[in-house]
């Protein structure tokens, strides 16, 4: 399914909000409903020089014409400057120059976005259209080299459009991303003994991001962790776990972490999958992505989430999964009994 983003823009921009996009079509309203656990998505198409890409309609909060740039000393290579959008400074990313794609083409797009809960906008040439497929129609990359900023490919009727890895370039702009996608509490050893015996599936299409979160789990004491680089070969995975008789499914996967966005299965359609499965569906299942908005959450609550993190809080996720396998507090429950506990102290000392 096809939308011109000209039918699908209000104010020059495209507003995505929860699962609905909303356009003007010649002066009607149009709403486009995705259904939770589908498997489809929708894609905002662009395009530099001759190339064609693509984001994920969930990251993009808006479409806008260029903007005048205010330029930063000692920004990172890849950003202009600063922009204002509605009284909030925004850094804009060259993407092209980001890409290492020459081109002479006058680029007059800016594709802003909320990923990571981090606004963010690119610089792009052409914008076109959005188009509603299926993750089973988008590939994996085919290794040719570094394509590390490209997570996938869709095969059009008569072009490929390229799915950008935005997470991780956002990550090598912001150190922060990093920073939290590495920086978890030094556990004890009895704790990391403990985790240690835990068997972990992970689901993670972004090989920079996978190898961080599998190496993060790995130090926290998570050291048993099978990873996948989409939902399908999770599930394939965990399928084959099922049909085993070799005792407690527990014993074989105790947890299970996803992103939402991956090729050939995403992961609500995972998360359904594993709920309707007789042995699998008391495992608990975490969501750990970047699209955790208000919308996608209660997607998520919906199919039976067992919890939601937002990317790149490494260390919520450590403490969540230590509170779904071992049933620790989580933080947010420790500073509450924290709280409590000062309190009455000062209550007592009053009284006494």
């Amino acid at each position: 399914m096809v939308y011109s983003i000209a039918s699908l823009t209000y104010a020059a921009s495209i507003f995505y909000m929860g699962a609905n996009l909303m356009a003007e079509t010649n002066g009607d309203k149009k709403g486009i409903l995705l259904e939770t656990g589908t498997n489809e998505f929708e894609i905002v198409e662009f395009s530099i020089g001759n190339v064609n890409y693509g984001i994920n309609v969930a990251k993009v909060r808006e479409v806008i014409t260029k903007t005048p740039v205010t330029s930063m000393p000692q920004a990172h290579p890849y950003v202009d400057g600063l922009f204002t959008l509605r009284g909030k400074a925004i850094p804009l990313v060259n993407l092209p120059r980001c890409l290492n794609v020459q081109t002479d083409e006058d680029l007059k797009n800016i594709i802003v976005t909320e990923i990571n809960n981090y606004n963010i906008g690119f610089l792009v040439g052409n914008v076109s259209r959005i188009h509603r497929i299926s993750w089973r129609d988008m590939e994996p990359a085919p290794e040719v080299g570094d394509q590390s900023r490209v997570v996938g490919i869709v095969k059009m009727e008569d072009r490929i459009v390229l799915l950008l890895d935005f997470e991780t370039i956002i990550a090598e702009i912001n150190p922060e991303i990093n920073a939290k996608l590495t920086t978890f509490e030094e556990a004890t050893e009895d704790i990391k003994d403990r985790r240690a015996d835990v068997h972990v599936v992970v689901a993670e299409d972004s090989p920079m991001l996978r190898d961080l979160l599998v190496t993060t789990l790995h130090e926290s004491g998570y050291r048993f962790v099978r990873d996948f680089g989409n939902g399908q070969d999770a599930w394939d995975y965990l399928q084959k776990l099922s049909q085993k008789d070799d005792g407690p499914i527990e014993d074989q996967v105790r947890i299970i972490v996803s992103d939402v966005e991956m090729p050939k299965m995403d992961g609500h359609r995972l998360l359904k999958l594993v709920r309707a499965d007789d042995r699998l569906k008391e495992v608990p299942f975490v969501l750990f992505s970047s699209l955790i908005s208000e919308e996608m959450r209660r997607k998520g609550e919906d199919l039976g989430a067992s919890g939601q993190i937002s990317k790149p809080e490494i260390n919520k996720l450590i403490n969540l999964l230590d509170h779904l396998v071992f049933g620790t507090p989580l933080e947010d429950d420790k500073e509450n009994l924290e709280s409590e506990a000062r309190v009455a102290a000062k209550h007592e000392q009053e009284n006494n």
